[in-house]
């Protein structure tokens, strides 16, 4: 399949954030304008490859954790295009049978994602919106492979930041109030680290073009509001290079750019 071209139903001309994040990890499945915004995206925050790979550690971390407190139920929200160390292979390594649950609005993920998964029972894919988080935890495909009475590992990784405002904080409320106790949550989110003024103007400009239709870095005392109800885990809100890095593990370039933030809450 020519992806310059595009599969039936997919507008080749608006950037999507799940291919942007693909090209900026290294891979395949994007388009050119997708390579484009992504590489105007480098010049205004250079750090912009380094994060997406912490953000990639972050869910391999905090799935391990999240499987060693017992948790065999996983739900990933703006799940992303399949790559290394998705969160299946990692809990199915941790615990073998846990059940995990992808949901993302982007045509490609979901096509993508499917194929990968066809022979796989004990995951599935799901065309979802976080900002309809109601809609995702009424799905009857959702409600039927995991047991929403029993611990979830709710992970909200790289995608919060495009919720704008208040809604973000509604967003994970509602999903908190069904999770069952025991339950654990990751978020990893951007903030503004040192960029200028002028550059975080040109940042809001860029993702206003693309499928999410806009991005809100936010501060860390805002980010430790999502974790309202849960008990942070060691060590805390933490850039998210720094949350529980492995011995052995090379440390990535600290290069001038945005902040992300990560950390784990587990439920009480």
């Amino acid at each position: 399949m020519n992806l310059e071209q595009g599969p039936p139903g997919i507008d080749v001309t608006v950037p999507s954030v799940a291919r942007i994040y693909d090209y900026l990890l290294g891979g395949k499945d994007n388009f050119a304008v997708d390579r484009a915004a992504a590489e105007k995206l480098i010049e205004l925050t250079p750090n912009a490859r380094e994060g997406v790979q912490s953000n990639r550690r972050f869910i391999r971390r905090a799935v391990t954790l999240m499987a060693g407190h017992g948790i065999r139920q996983f739900l990933d929200i703006g799940a992303g295009l399949p790559t290394q160390e998705n969160v299946h292979q990692v809990a199915l390594r941790a615990a073998p049978g846990a059940r995990v649950v992808y949901v993302d609005n982007d045509p490609i993920v979901l096509t993508h994602g499917r194929a990968l998964l066809a022979d796989n029972t004990t995951t599935i894919v799901v065309d979802g919106d976080l900002r309809d988080p109601e809609g995702i935890l009424g799905d009857p495909r959702i409600n039927e492979h995991l047991d929403l009475s029993q611990p979830v590992g709710l992970l909200m990784v790289a995608v919060l930041h495009f919720i704008p405002g208040a809604d973000a904080g509604r967003v994970v409320a509602a999903l908190r109030d069904r999770l069952a106790p025991g339950s654990a949550m990751a978020i990893s989110h951007l903030s503004y680290g040192d960029l200028d003024e002028e550059k975080i103007r040109e940042g809001r400009e860029l993702y206003k073009n693309t499928s999410a239709a806009g991005v809100t870095p936010r501060t860390h005392a805002e980010l430790l509001r999502f974790f309202d109800g849960f008990d942070l885990v060691d060590p805390g809100l933490v850039v998210t290079e720094d949350w529980r890095p492995e011995p052995d593990e090379p440390r990535l370039p600290r290069i001038p750019g945005v902040d992300g933030y990560a950390g784990v809450g587990l439920l009480r």
